[in-house]
């Protein structure tokens, strides 16, 4: 078997931007991109202190935001865009308005049927992080990991005209699939979608995980005593992608809407 040609596409980017140059030139691909991008460095050092195109991307805020600690408030994973959001009907959730896919095909084939029934009728959110966004996601609320799943696919691009265009990109892309239990026992599902030029997702917790790599089946990892808290950072996209959330019924009372601008920590929904 042979890895997709958007594969070898996103394995090149990598090679340029992990690339470290001489200091001035460097310095030059650096504040290039922040320019031409539009990034907002504020929170963040200057430009010329990256080590790589790569090492920007994947920046870190220099102090943390604050966010509420109230256990019912969740807050947003990322800095995003909302492409998409609301409830399910049934199993589909809108990959864009106009468009759905079905979540049991999202989550997989290694989660039971009875674990991805829980998300029927639930609550769905699709964060599109740009180019130009933070790249780094956190913990929405206090919860326990119960498995991950990493499944192999292609790296289409997800933005906005793409999602118009290509049925069930969500499904085709690679993705890690996370299965949570909040502190009251309420479940749901982050999936972290890859894209066009990212070559690696990383997640923190569970460094086995290599995305575009050479590998063509699923990998499980199950947890048995795996809590993290709201706002711990568990890894980045290497580029920007997209965090769905698929939330069992009746846990999530949105106080956001289709196209809205979020940010990591702001409260997007009440748990109830």
């Amino acid at each position: 078997m042979s890895r997709h040609i958007t594969s070898a596409v996103s394995q090149s980017f990598a090679k340029f931007a992990n690339k470290k140059f001489s200091k001035p030139i460097q310095n030059f691909v650096n504040n290039s991109y922040v320019n031409l991008m539009g990034l907002d460095m504020s929170e963040f050092h200057s430009p010329n202190t990256y080590s790589s195109l790569n090492a920007l991307f994947t920046r870190k805020l220099r102090e943390d935001r604050m966010y509420s600690l109230d256990a019912d408030d969740f807050i947003s994973p990322c800095d995003s865009l909302i492409s998409e959001c609301g409830e399910l009907q049934e199993e589909y959730a809108l990959q864009i308005k106009g468009m759905r896919y079905k979540s049991d095909e999202l989550l997989g084939d290694n989660f039971s049927q009875e674990e991805k029934s829980i998300v029927n009728n639930g609550t769905f959110v699709n964060f599109y992080l740009s180019p130009k966004d933070y790249h780094r996601y956190h913990i929405p609320t206090n919860l326990k990991v119960i498995k991950a799943v990493h499944i192999p696919g292609k790296f289409y691009p997800v933005n906005i005209p793409s999602l118009k265009k290509r049925v069930n990109l969500f499904i085709e892309n690679e993705r890690v699939v996370l299965l949570c239990e909040t502190t009251n026992k309420k479940r749901f599902y982050m999936v972290l979608v890859s894209a066009l030029n990212v070559g690696v997702m990383q997640v923190s917790f569970e460094p086995k995980i290599k995305t575009n790599a050479d590998a063509f089946n699923s990998s499980v990892y199950s947890y048995a005593d795996l809590h993290l808290n709201k706002g711990d950072d568990f890894g980045c996209f290497e580029m920007g992608s997209t965090i769905v959330i698929l939330a069992e019924k009746g846990m999530l009372e949105l106080d956001i809407k289709a196209g809205d601008n979020v940010k990591y920590s702001d409260t997007i929904a009440k748990i109830i």
